[in-house]
């Protein structure tokens, strides 16, 4: 595949989205409460469902460094088949997997009401926000085909 625009390219022609984009991922990793390791779980999830490459070798390289394993990085497109996640971790999932699939049936009440079981209200508004940011980044790494750094493979 042929890339369209790169990420610095599209950074220098729209330098305003960053600055709005990024500060959104980094509120969501300073204020939210949320495991760091749970937060880039949920972007390999979306990025999963999006079909970002760009991003799910980015964030993939995020959560090993932050002790996430390979056993449980290879199941996580199987999450709702897998027991190696925990209840908090598969809420998060479901969310992740409402929001970004929002066509599909929009967000189920049993999802809201298993998510808000385990995450406060500030958290659960900083896991959307999550969620927003990393949907975000998705589309428009996938429309202008932000490649993965080949030299890195």
């Amino acid at each position: 595949m042929k890339s369209r625009m790169n990420r610095a390219d599209f950074h220098k022609l729209a330098p305003e989205v960053r600055a709005h984009l990024g500060p959104l991922n980094q509120a969501v990793i300073d204020a939210g409460g949320i495991e760091k390791s749970l937060i880039e779980l949920v972007k390999i999830r979306a990025s999963q469902i999006n079909g970002c490459a760009f991003c799910l070798d980015m964030h993939t390289r995020e959560a090993r460094k932050l002790g996430e394993t390979e056993e449980r990085l290879h199941v996580l497109a199987a999450w709702h088949e897998s027991p190696a996640f925990t209840d908090r971790e598969r809420a998060a999932l479901a969310w992740t997997d409402s929001l970004t699939d929002i066509a599909d049936g929009h967000v189920p009440d049993e999802v809201y009401d298993e998510v808000k079981k385990l995450f406060t209200e500030k958290e659960l508004a900083y896991l959307t926000a999550a969620v927003v940011a990393i949907n975000g980044w998705n589309r428009i790494a996938v429309a202008f085909r932000f490649l993965p750094d080949a030299r890195r493979a």
